[in-house]
């Protein structure tokens, strides 16, 4: 519905107004009737559309000379065509008359015709289309409308600095790829603006969540102007007449998150001045709301394009551990990226510090790293090393500073796309690992967890990991690309599995041979042992219940059957309150598209093979993946962490738009 003023006319002396293409103005034509008149006609110049609005059933339209009844049941409402040419060059006229027709007096309304038009990419094609409408909402679903804006928290500027929306300017040519193009235009007389003035506009709150500079006439960075954000709530722009356009961009500076639903708008708004002791009044507003995109995590089956490995070569080195890594990598054809010891400072735990994802709109996409709060050895290397020119960086750091193991992102992974009972998650759903409520239990940080579930697209499931030590669901929980039915398989560890093979191996005669055969300085374990100790019988019997609960809720809420679930062999031993891996755990691996990095589990040989790996491969392999075992066993596993713990990877984003999502 087009935007209406109401315009008073008199009979004393024409009324003078400045009205916008696309508006109505409705007449209010009682507050001056003449003495006697009870009839009244309307008629208007070329460049307006003069309508009478009626109920015909209280009002008889007139036939032959258009004169209408004085009453509340009949309206006047003037559209306009286009801008004009001239100030004051649109007039209207009504006639009053008398009961016998005679003409009584007449006023008159001089119409001033502009157009105003903000527009963004609301098509969401990639460009600007002018004179759009539906730009004051958005809406979701592949036939929605509405303008998309990326947080700006890359750096290509100099390397020596923070992200670039941490600067109220433009820091080179191509941050300006990063922000979202508004275009105002303007079309209209000379002279309009001695008695008006155009602002564009942002609201006290949604100014601290973007940042608008104004384009200058040269292509220099100094003649982008910074005009809107923080304490800059309006700026006025300048209408010399004729037709003109104003070039804007927009950068976001924060993502979705609690007390933000990621929405925003610029507004320009025409204001008309009452008086020299009276505040400007605003008689039209032009509106374009925004959504923040939201942050993306990759799942497991995406494309791998890059390894990230700490190398470590003091305690514990890991120097065969990253040879083996290497040579995958080469493999799957992945670019690798060694952080060295000088940067990491002994801390090998790169999956836990910061997980990989990335910001979509329709002009740009980026990868951003999401550092994590665990703020250990590595805290500093995502920003120091990962942040750069079209690579982005977020973190949320709780305001007490009191984190949890739980906060680790080796505690967050995210599902391949799922569709649970006739509802599509194109983007998969992040899995977070938290715990029973009770007191005293361990949770992922709230400002951590809130971030997650305010970008809506990947709606978090919440898991039970407090039984672990180390309290993750990569321990117990991964996906791998399937080439059937959903595209993918979850693993689960499973000590019922572990202990039904290694009763099956104990029937068939070898309940002599052991576990950690080989290994140095490592008590080896009979599989008679294993059956026979009640200790360790009572342990898995836990952690399977522990397995089973998740299993349920992953079942549930990932709309996933027991065909779509690969259990693999694994025990767990108690230790410290909590539970660990008995032997190295093969579900905590490293994806890489069909490569796939088991921690070597130093199983029972029988035959001349590990029969745990052996076991794996019979259940992997078939899905047209390769299973290589890596030995983690010192460098990693007697730390408390495996293969996918050492190793973090950046992966192709979707090719699903989120926006097409319907949440």
């Amino acid at each position: 519905m087009a935007q209406q003023r109401v315009i008073r006319v008199s009979t004393e002396q024409p009324t003078c107004v400045v009205c916008v293409v696309g508006t109505e103005i409705s007449l209010a034509l009682s507050g001056c009737v003449p003495k006697g008149a009870t009839y009244f006609d309307v008629h208007g110049t070329s460049g307006l559309r003069v309508k009478v609005i009626y109920n015909p059933e209280l009002v008889t339209k007139p036939t032959g000379t258009p004169r209408w009844p004085l009453n509340s049941d009949v309206e006047v409402v003037v559209g306009i065509n286009g801008p004009s040419r001239a100030v004051n060059d649109n007039k209207v006229r009504v006639s009053y008359c008398g009961p016998s027709g005679e003409t009584l007096a007449s006023a008159w309304l001089y119409l001033t015709c502009m157009a105003i038009s903000l527009d963004a990419d609301t098509s969401r094609s990639g460009v600007v289309q002018t004179s759009t409408t539906n730009k004051t909402k958005w809406t979701w679903g592949p036939d929605g409308e509405g303008a998309v804006l990326l947080v700006n928290c890359d750096r290509d500027g100099p390397s020596s600095g923070n992200t670039d929306n941490a600067y109220p300017y433009v820091r080179s040519h191509t941050d300006l790829q990063d922000m979202s193009l508004v275009i105002l235009t303007t079309e209209g007389p000379a002279g309009i603006s001695d008695n008006h003035t155009l602002l564009l506009q942002v609201s006290m709150f949604d100014a601290a969540k973007l940042r608008v500079f104004h384009a200058g006439g040269n292509a220099s960075l100094s003649s982008y102007e910074h005009v809107l954000g923080s304490d800059k709530l309006s700026y006025t722009v300048e209408c010399s007449g004729g037709k003109e356009q104003n070039s804007f961009f927009v950068e976001g500076l924060a993502f979705p998150d609690a007390g933000f639903d990621g929405l925003v708008s610029l507004n320009a708004t025409l204001l008309e001045a009452c008086g020299q002791n009276s505040p400007a009044i605003p008689v039209f507003s032009d509106t374009v709301v925004f959504r923040v995109a939201p942050w993306i995590m990759t799942p497991n089956i995406l494309k791998p394009l890059e390894v990230f490995v700490c190398s470590i070569e003091e305690r514990a080195n890991n120097k065969n551990f990253l040879e083996a890594v290497r040579a995958l990598a080469k493999e799957a054809n992945c670019k690798l990226t060694v952080c060295p010891e000088v940067e990491n400072r002994g801390d090998r735990w790169i999956q836990d510090e910061m997980e990989f994802g990335y910001v979509e709109a329709p002009h740009k996409m980026f990868p951003v790293v999401f550092d994590s709060p665990r703020n250990r050895e590595l805290q500093d290397f995502p920003f120091k090393r990962i942040l750069g020119p079209d690579f982005g960086y977020v973190t949320r750091e709780p305001e007490n500073g009191r984190v949890s193991s739980l906060d680790s992102f080796g505690n967050l992974e995210v599902s391949p796309p799922v569709t649970v009972k006739g509802k599509e998650y194109p983007l998969g759903r992040i899995l977070i690992g938290s715990s029973f409520p009770r007191s005293g239990s361990r949770k992922m940080a709230k400002i951590v967890r809130d971030f997650l579930y305010a970008q809506k697209v990947q709606s978090p499931v919440e898991l039970y990991s407090d039984w672990l030590l180390v309290g993750h669901v990569d321990e117990f929980v991964t996906f791998i690309p399937a080439c059937d039915r959903k595209g993918f398989r979850l693993l689960l560890a499973s000590p019922l599995a572990c202990y039904k093979l290694f009763k099956e191996k104990q029937k068939e005669g070898y309940g002599e041979a052991a576990l950690f055969e080989g290994l140095e300085g490592v008590e080896r374990k009979t599989l008679d042992e294993i059956l026979a100790d009640e200790t360790v019988y009572d342990d898995n019997k836990y952690a399977q219940s522990c397995i089973d609960w998740n299993r349920s809720i992953l079942k549930r809420e990932l709309g996933l059957s027991e065909r779509d679930i690969i259990d693999i062999p694994q025990l767990f031993a108690s230790k410290g309150g909590g539970a660990h891996a008995f032997f190295p755990d093969m579900v905590n691996m490293l994806v890489l598209g069909k490569h796939l990095a088991i921690p070597k589990p130093f199983g029972p040989i029988i035959g001349g093979q590990c029969c745990l790996e052996e076991k794996v491969r019979s259940l992997l392999e078939p899905l047209d993946l390769t299973c290589t075992f890596i030995d983690d066993f010192f460098s990693y596993h007697v730390w408390s962490g495996e293969v996918h713990c050492g190793t973090n990877v950046l992966r192709e984003p979707f090719s699903f738009h989120w926006w097409n999502i319907v949440p």
